[in-house]
């Protein structure tokens, strides 16, 4: 390809991806308002401001602005929603952090700094890579995917120390986030190789086949027992719903859903019959003031938090969130509902309902089964950790430990949403139109081969 082809060919894909563009302008622009208001209010808290501030704003506008060029410059053409929508719950996570003094005091390490910019260079890079149909050669290995997935809790069970509940691997590493991936990885390609078999029903009360659901099931009760020995309740959840999901999606039957119910409905008794963890959280969730200073503690400034924050929130550097216990992770919402009031918890709720439309958009989209089962398993995926986030943070649900997605502070699960998304991005951008060109050549050529060969008979 000549330099002038080149040339016009990043020039046309950078005008197609105008509207990204746009929007990821406007949503680093409110983030860089935000923060700009933070470091005014430094000082007032005895905060020195320092250049090295700045690196948390630099280092996101830096990464989502390289991965927008990394998917101009590979001629990407799928969805331009879901970039700039991350960069903002992004950009609102690192605000609520500077708030809460993560980017103040010590110096970060490099780590730190580098995962938000680091998972958007991932997520555009996976999209790069995977895009024109090529997701599809991740549903050839079904089983190594299901065998990656039980070697990942078994690297836990075998260096894993447990630290405030939960329980992580050298350097604080919690390699099963990465099950989110490849589960639904697993259950798309294993589904879509079976969807027929799986969706033919029979007996007066119509009951699945057991024969092609064996492997499935024994295979999520290994790891789901696994996770369990864990205590690991939030990943037990994610990873149920999805594979409920994603059956249902693959074979148009809406009854996996309701005989999941009644399975999650008698596993949840097993589990607050026979689990002292269970029965702590959800006696905790029940009745929250009776260990008001123990268990209920974190529960408990979260409600204060956000009942302070009233209807428009105390305002930037007003409030006082550091008074709720690990606020970065799990109750990071808190600490936003705080400091922006209920409206800025509701703007935070839309951007989620925005990325999980923008991902069944996706799933509704898909050229391919494995395509549409796979977007439909992420899209199962993030809805199930944050309602659980949000639920338990509000009290419609019981805690269960889990990240808010891009908001929270963290490696792994941060690192693991921007694959998934990586992933989704690919299957958007659709399949090959270059075969179907081909196709339909050959196919005129084939006619008209055909059409002078009756002339010349004639």
């Amino acid at each position: 390809m000549s330099r002038s082809a080149a040339s016009e060919g990043f020039a046309g894909h950078w005008q197609q991806r105008a509207p990204e563009r746009r929007l990821l302008f406007w949503a680093l622009v409110t983030i860089t308002l935000g923060y700009t208001m933070l470091l005014g209010a430094g000082p007032k808290d005895g905060y020195l401001i320092r250049s090295i501030d700045l690196l948390p704003l630099i280092g996101l506008a830096a990464g989502y602005g390289a991965a927008h060029l990394l998917l101009v410059a590979s001629g990407f053409r799928g969805d331009q929603v879901l970039l700039p929508a991350t960069a903002f719950l992004c950009g609102a996570g690192v605000l609520a952090q500077y708030r809460m003094g993560v980017f103040i005091g010590e110096p970060l390490s490099m780590t730190g700094y580098a995962v938000m910019p680091a998972g958007a260079l991932l997520m555009a890079a996976g999209a790069a890579m995977a895009k024109n149909g090529r997701y599809r050669l991740l549903a050839r290995w079904p089983w190594g995917w299901a065998l990656l997935s039980v070697a990942l809790i078994g690297v836990l069970l075998v260096t894993g120390q447990r630290f405030r509940g939960g329980v992580y691997a050298v350097g604080f590493v919690t390699p099963t986030e990465l099950l989110k991936l490849t589960v639904v990885l697993f259950a798309a390609a294993y589904i879509d190789l079976n969807a027929k078999a799986l969706a033919n029903w029979r007996g007066p009360i119509p009951f699945p086949r057991l024969r092609p659901l064996w492997p499935l099931i024994g295979f999520f009760v290994l790891l789901l027992g696994l996770l369990l020995l864990q205590r690991d309740l939030g990943m037990v959840v994610i990873l149920a719903m999805a594979l409920l999901s994603m059956l249902a999606a693959g074979t148009r039957r809406a009854g996996y859903l309701v005989y999941g119910g009644f399975a999650a409905a008698g596993a949840a008794y097993l589990g607050y019959r026979f689990f002292d963890h269970v029965q702590s959280r959800v006696e905790t969730w029940l009745e929250p003031f009776r260990d008001p200073t123990g268990s209920s503690w974190q529960i408990l400034q979260g409600f204060t938090g956000m009942y302070s924050g009233g209807l428009w929130g105390e305002g930037f550097s007003q409030a006082r969130p550091r008074y709720t216990p690990i606020a970065e992770s799990d109750f990071i919402y808190a600490v936003i509902a705080e400091e922006l009031g209920f409206a800025g918890g509701v703007l935070l709720a839309a951007f989620f309902l925005l990325l999980l439309a923008r991902l069944l958009l996706i799933a509704a989209r898909a050229r391919s089964a494995f395509g549409m089962l796979a977007a439909s398993g992420v899209a199962a995926v993030f809805a199930t950790q944050i309602f659980l986030n949000l639920g338990g943070v509000t009290k419609f649900v019981p805690l269960t430990g889990l990240t808010l997605p891009f908001v929270s502070h963290g490696g792994s699960s941060l690192l693991t949403a921007f694959a998934s998304l990586g992933l989704a991005l690919a299957i958007s951008d659709g399949e090959p139109a270059r075969k179907k060109k081909k196709r339909s050549a050959s196919k005129r050529g084939t006619a008209a081969t055909a059409t002078a060969r009756g002339a010349a008979r004639r």
